[in-house]
């Protein structure tokens, strides 16, 4: 039984104005996850900052996004998602402004802190308009594109920042992400009525496993705990994989610096490519589970065998792809699962505190993967990975249970 309201009749034609929005928005929300690393260099000389000192920018923007993404959840459910997109918008475009203007390393937290509030609201809000806008029919294209379009924003950031840098400054190229963002919040605007939700006032009438108390009642669902800990843990394997996974191939497999560098490449395209499968497969609630379980375990068996298997050098990035497609596959099954966990009314407090475990997450698993680095273990980056990515099949499963257990005995809640 699905939790989040159907979308209205008629509304079908109107699907891919909405899911088109929402995916430029969320590129731009990825976009600015990487505005800084591939800025270091520069910034490392301009301001003389140790790695250190730079890493904890980014620990910044992540921790103050986790946060919020918690608190958003509430705003979202409150005023609805239009309002506070817009605002996360701007609030990109002054970040990126602040950032480009900074003068010292203070300058260079403020603007950080204000990317990270910018990008807390994102998972609550898209959610809450594609649950609600888009027809049931087409929920599993639309969670694919959103997971495409947050991928397409992750590589075109390095690539759209350092081109700039070269040429005209660290600077420029961060005033230039100032005016991405504000062509964004145009985007946005002028959409404004598609994408507009109503807001849920309690006591209206709707399912019977809608929550019947308090703004905090939805804490008490089991499932609403249980997705926090698979989104933990899948950001704990994504972490690791974007982070030392390519290096510890390198050590354990002789692989070419240059193929190393590629293998992230490969990984996120394939990543991309299924996707855009998972989201046909994503039509059938019910398949979720099932979906997610085949999809990770078969991750988990290609990681182990990174790790303990003797591969050539050559077929390393394939086993990279390979990952990644299993992941791409069980991302609209993931994001269907979490929908059906949130009750009517909760959706944006749902998702807040269920996307803050990948906040959290990404904030904790990569210093764990680099002290394994440090004490020459790189087959423990591949089996932490692989642990990981089994404890995604276990959460899936045990998520779905409790949401089914919930649906069938509301007055439980």
């Amino acid at each position: 039984m699905s939790s989040a309201a159907p979308a209205a009749p008629g509304f079908h034609s109107g699907d891919t104005r909405v899911i088109a929005v929402v995916g430029i928005a969320h590129s731009v929300s990825h976009f600015f996850h990487l505005i800084l690393p591939p800025l270091f260099p520069w910034l490392k000389d301009a301001f003389g900052l140790s790695y250190s000192e730079l890493g904890l920018l980014v620990t910044v923007f992540f921790v103050i996004s986790g946060i919020g993404q918690s608190l958003a959840g509430f705003l979202v459910d409150r005023v609805g998602p239009l309002p506070v997109m817009l605002g996360s918008m701007a609030l990109f475009a002054i970040s990126a402004a602040v950032l480009a203007l900074a003068p010292g390393y203070a300058g260079l937290m403020v603007g950080a802190a204000l990317a990270g509030l910018g990008n807390a609201s994102f998972h609550p809000v898209d959610y809450s308009i594609l649950n609600r806008k888009v027809s049931p029919s087409r929920l599993g294209h639309a969670y694919a594109v959103h997971g495409i379009t947050g991928n397409l924003g992750w590589a075109i950031a390095p690539v759209f920042v350092v081109s700039i840098a070269g040429f005209a400054g660290w600077r420029a190229a961060l005033a230039a992400a100032s005016l991405l963002a504000l062509a964004a919040l145009v985007v946005v605007w002028v959409n404004r009525v598609a994408l507009e939700v109503p807001v849920h006032r309690s006591g209206a009438t709707g399912p019977a496993h809608a929550l019947p108390g308090g703004a905090f009642d939805f804490l008490r669902l089991p499932a609403v705990w249980l997705s926090f800990g698979f989104f933990f843990a899948y950001a704990a394997a994504l972490g690791g994989v974007q982070t030392f996974a390519p290096e510890a191939a390198r050590l354990l497999h002789d692989v070419p610096l240059e193929w190393a560098a590629l293998c992230l490449t490969v990984y996120m395209l394939a990543s991309a490519g299924g996707t855009i499968v998972g989201g046909f497969l994503a039509r059938d609630p019910a398949r979720a589970e099932r979906i997610i379980g085949t999809s990770f375990g078969i991750a988990a068996l290609v990681a182990i065998s990174v790790a303990l298997l003797p591969w050539p050098g050559w077929v390393v990035p394939m086993l990279f792809g390979t990952m990644g497609l299993c992941g791409g596959i069980a991302n609209p099954s993931r994001d269907m699962l979490i929908r059906r966990a949130a009750p009517p009314g909760a959706t944006g407090r749902v998702y807040g505190v269920v996307y803050s475990g990948l906040d959290v997450g990404m904030t904790i698993a990569p210093p764990i993967f680099g002290l394994m680095m440090d004490a020459q273990q790189p087959a423990l980056v591949w089996l932490g990975i692989a642990f990981a990515q089994a404890t995604l099949i276990a959460g899936a499963f045990r998520a779905g249970r409790a949401t089914r257990a919930r649906d069938a005995a509301p007055d439980a809640v």
